[in-house]
């Protein structure tokens, strides 16, 4: 095994890293802390990684001060934490003459190896404070977070590129002045709304991205959850995914999907259904938002929103999705607000509004989304929903967000911005 590892170890050093491109996540890597990064499969964790090691090599740091270990390398076997000390051991053996304390440690979706953090602790305390980490789990490894690195690490959540990232590694320059350039920036927010911001995907033809992203599916939903929890009815939890994928963006109520799982003749109790949803969550297959209210109690009790991780794996696996623009630009909208940071819920009272943002200084501003705003139903339906918000919230303004159209008006002494997604979501991460 030791061979094996030290193979591995040198391998990376010799390699020539691919070439990279910037994202806005910056990760610092002169902290003395374990860097956790978490995230979905293929979001880019890895690609941060190897922005750091890059850093360290323009800095001067020798790669045999490098160790990178990706725990998905299939001739590695880790059965426990007891193992892991093998690799200490490895380093070590190839080079006695440098000192732990100088290396810098990179494990690549380490969460799979039972009691991995009292590994990365013991490094911590005993050797080196250069320590980098990442996961597709975020219950795991919050769970082993919160008990054994607890003020010894700090966390980077990494989504699917946002809007303006997908702009960055397109190359397309965001100038909406000149007419022919916005008709390009508005072309292409379309392109994102439909194939998303996974960035191993973007320049794939049609047939092979659908492929792709249907692989990360099944792997999430195989690998990441009916593995890892021991889902023994496989075709009860794709019928619960499947429910969920078809509900994207409106409240999710497990007990009409246990109904329904009821009347097709599946035997099975609410409480593993509660369970499945959190693992959808977990592996950030999904994420969710919670109806706002001043209480805790019942904002936790409330009705989750649920939406998918990146509308390009949305379309992929729920076709109907790939069509029903309105719902692509609504997940889309809320993935923007998380990737951004921000506190995000939905508000219902007698209507609904899409989603309300509260900022650091605990300002609510209500957010509409409407792909158009030419009928008059949709205009009166939009309107009456942020109305309602602004009253119950003692608010006076509101804002609607739209795939194409810019205005500002004035509704019943609320002042409204309609924004276009595409100078929406760019402007929000500049």
């Amino acid at each position: 095994m030791k061979d094996i590892i030290k193979s591995v170890i040198v391998e990376f050093q010799q390699r020539e890293l691919p070439l990279l491109k910037r994202r806005l996540i910056n990760i610092r890597h002169d902290i003395p802390m374990i860097t956790t990064l978490i995230g979905s499969r293929r979001s880019g964790k890895t690609y941060l990684l190897y922005q750091v090691v890059s850093k360290l090599y323009e800095q001067g740091i020798e790669r045999r001060n490098v160790l990178f270990i990706n725990f998905e390398d299939d001739r590695l076997n880790f059965s426990s934490f007891t193992d892991l000390d093998l690799i200490l051991q490895s380093f070590t053996e190839l080079y006695p003459d440098i000192k732990l304390a100088d290396t810098y440690f990179f494990f690549d979706e380490i969460q799979n190896v039972n009691g991995w953090e009292r590994f990365v602790r013991r490094i911590f305390d005993n050797y080196s404070k250069h320590i980098f980490v990442t996961g597709s789990n975020s219950r795991l490894l919050s769970t082993e977070i919160a008990s054994s690195l607890r003020g010894r690490n700090v966390i980077y959540t990494v989504y699917p590129l946002c809007f303006k990232e997908y702009m960055d590694f397109l190359e397309t320059p965001y100038n909406i002045i000149n007419p022919q350039n916005r008709s390009l920036v508005l072309a292409q927010s379309k392109r994102f709304l439909t194939e998303g911001g996974f960035p191993e995907v973007i320049d794939f033809d049609y047939d092979t991205r659908i492929n792709v992203l249907q692989s990360y599916y099944n792997t999430m939903m195989y690998r990441d959850i009916v593995e890892r929890y021991s889902i023994g009815d496989v075709s009860l939890f794709r019928f619960f995914l499947k429910k969920i994928f078809a509900n994207i963006t409106k409240p999710l109520s497990i007990n009409k999907i246990y109904n329904e799982l009821k009347s097709q003749g599946y035997k099975v109790s609410n409480n593993y259904l509660y369970d499945y949803e959190q693992y959808v969550y977990a592996v950030f297959l999904c994420v969710a938002i919670s109806k706002f209210d001043f209480s805790e109690i019942k904002q936790l009790k409330s009705e989750k929103k649920t939406y998918a991780i990146d509308t390009g794996l949305l379309g992929a696996i729920e076709f109907s999705m790939s069509q029903s623009f309105g719902k692509l630009l609504e997940n889309a909208v809320l993935l923007e607000l998380i990737k951004a940071g921000k506190e995000v819920y939905y508000y219902k009272n007698k209507s609904e509004c899409d989603f309300l943002v509260r900022s650091q200084d605990g300002t609510l501003l209500p957010i509409q989304v409407s792909w158009n705003m030419t009928a008059s139903t949709t205009i009166k339906r939009e309107l009456k929903g942020i109305a309602e918000a602004c009253s119950g919230l003692s608010l006076s303004e509101g804002l609607i967000i739209t795939f194409d159209k810019k205005d500002e008006i004035v509704y019943n002494d609320l002042h409204i911005n309609i924004l276009p997604f595409y100078q929406w979501a760019y402007e929000l991460r500049t």
